[in-house]
């Protein structure tokens, strides 16, 4: 794993990480990646990097704050690098299952989130249902809403994401990004995060019928027309370029989504990640988003394999989780620089 330095990042970007001046604390919701302007975006990915270096220095960014960590779905690596996130910046945290807020009995997300933001400082949320939940929640400027996972876009596992690429490869311009598998809420936000990045090129090869909702692919193509970078879809494993920096891949079956063809697994097939993949990219690494399938959509020899960053990928989800918390609540003298 390379080290970062501040070399290694355009001037643009060492002007984005500068601390915004001093000044009341506002909520900055993070429902899409798009909630994010480039300045912003970048110094979360640069925070998150600097708190994954070891380079933070300690941060009591949310002493005295009070988060909500509320997850209607399983979780794993985002519930606990929330919860573990929050403690380590001083915040105290209140935990909500699927059936512990009055959601259920039909009180409306935006009276919710109401009543919320007069007791919280920060709501990080998991529904894997519509992003116009969160958006309920969001309709008030005293608590942050973070989208921990909606139907239509994981953003925080793609700053996550990023803040990787950048621990590994000291820079995301100019990386050539693989990514085999369905078109689903992760490979949303990373095709909208990505093509955001000058040089850019990222490759998505996903099964007919599975792919980008067409939406996001408009999005995304805008983007990398916007911003210099490329983005192809296509939906057969054939004719695959050589020397990617990274193949991606993703579970098959995405928490809270089924598939409408019950042959869906013959589909999916061609698209596994093998071995067979570094031979026209032998210095590729491996990501993942976890949890995975052995067998499924990737071997084991890969996943477990020298090329595999997957669980540094899944340590990094705590330390961009930081970042995020920072930027949604803390006040703006409280965020240094990203990079000093």
């Amino acid at each position: 794993m390379e080290t970062l330095h501040t070399a290694d990042i355009p001037d643009a970007d060492l002007q984005a990480a500068a601390p915004e001046p001093s000044g009341r604390r506002r909520a900055r919701h993070l429902v899409s990646i798009d909630d994010l302007t480039d300045r912003e975006l970048r110094r979360v990915v640069l925070r998150g990097a600097e708190f994954s270096a070891g380079t933070a220095g300690r941060s009591h960014a949310l002493d005295g704050l009070v988060a909500g960590i509320y997850f209607a779905k399983t979780s794993t690596r985002t519930r606990t690098a929330f919860s573990s996130g929050a403690l380590r910046l001083g915040a105290r945290i209140i935990a909500y299952g699927p059936g512990d807020l009055q959601l259920n009995t039909g009180e409306t997300t935006g009276d919710t989130g109401r009543v919320l933001s007069g007791m919280l400082d920060v709501l990080v949320a998991r529904t894997a249902g519509p992003e116009a939940e969160l958006r309920g929640w969001a309709a008030q400027d005293r608590m942050a809403v973070v989208n921990a996972m909606s139907a239509e876009e994981h953003p925080t596992q793609a700053l996550t994401d990023l803040t990787t690429l950048l621990r590994h490869f000291g820079r995301i311009e100019g990386l050539r990004f693989l990514y085999v598998g369905e078109g689903n809420n992760t490979a949303a936000a990373l095709a909208l995060a990505l093509t955001r990045f000058p040089s850019v090129h990222l490759e998505l090869r996903t099964p007919p019928g599975y792919g980008l909702p067409p939406s996001v692919a408009a999005r995304a193509q805008a983007r990398a027309e916007a911003y210099g970078s490329v983005l192809v879809e296509r939906h057969d494993m054939a004719a695959l370029p050589a020397g990617f920096d990274v193949v991606y891949t993703t579970r098959w079956q995405t928490t809270g989504t089924s598939k409408p063809d019950a042959n869906w697994r013959e589909v999916f097939a061609p698209f596994q990640v093998t071995t067979g993949l570094w031979e026209a990219s032998p210095r590729a690494v491996f990501m993942h988003d976890l949890p995975a399938h052995r067998g499924e959509e990737v071997t084991a020899e890969v996943l477990d394999g020298p090329m595999s960053i997957a669980f540094a990928q899944a340590t990094n989800k705590m330390h961009s989780a930081m970042a995020v918390l920072e930027h949604s609540v803390a006040p703006a003298a409280a965020r240094g620089s990203a990079v000093r």
